[in-house]
């Protein structure tokens, strides 16, 4: 039995259509297209072609009593670009907060007092891990419209999950400063700054 295409290859087959042809459609011309030329069965063209719409991949002009659908390949140049430079600034401003973030543990003293600055921060690198990882996915989302782009974007958040790994480094090495120091064990140091056992680089 042949597997069925998945929501987002359809979505993908009909944007196809409208760039390969660069011409407006009705519904029922894409419905009698669809199944003929990518595959994708003629039930479901109208809720794939509406998700576009409302994604603003496509457009829908009604002109007279019918409803016209298309996209051109310029016009998702333009969407691409427009969302890279998002990426772009999303990505610098996390690599920004990263750097704060090592710049407080390298300043940070051991004791007590310190707890619950260091909550604070372990709290804030596991918010920053999530949005890494957030941007990680839509980045390899995205690679599929403009893999040149979204090759450099990765690199970009590479840098973000190496800074990551850094801020944990640093934390290895204080945990490593206080055992030989204070003779402090790791579960005992992990406990007392409420730093995640399982603490790990991403």
């Amino acid at each position: 039995m042949v597997k069925g295409l998945s929501f987002d290859e359809k979505r993908k087959r009909m944007m196809d259509i409208f760039h390969e042809s660069q011409t407006p459609y009705l519904l029922k011309e894409l419905e009698k297209i669809g199944p003929k030329q990518k595959g994708i069965v003629s039930q479901s063209v109208k809720d794939v072609v509406q998700s576009l719409v409302d994604d603003n991949m496509c457009y829908c002009e009604k002109l007279g009593t019918s409803n016209f659908y298309w996209a051109f390949p310029s016009e998702a140049a333009v969407k691409r670009q427009n969302k890279t430079k998002e990426l772009e600034a999303e990505i610098t401003q996390l690599e920004s907060k990263k750097a704060d973030l090592e710049s407080s543990i390298a300043q940070a003293h051991l004791g007590r007092e310190q707890t619950d600055e260091r909550t604070a921060l372990m709290e804030e690198l596991a918010e920053l891990e999530a949005k890494w990882g957030a941007q990680e996915t839509e980045l390899q989302q995205f690679k599929e419209c403009d893999p040149a782009l979204m090759a450099q974007k990765k690199e970009h958040a590479k840098a973000a999950q190496e800074a990551a790994n850094r801020w944990t480094d640093n934390i290895f090495i204080m945990q490593s400063w206080t055992r030989d120091k204070f003779n402090m064990e790791t579960e005992n140091f992990n406990k007392f700054f409420e730093v995640p056992n399982d603490l790990d680089n991403v």
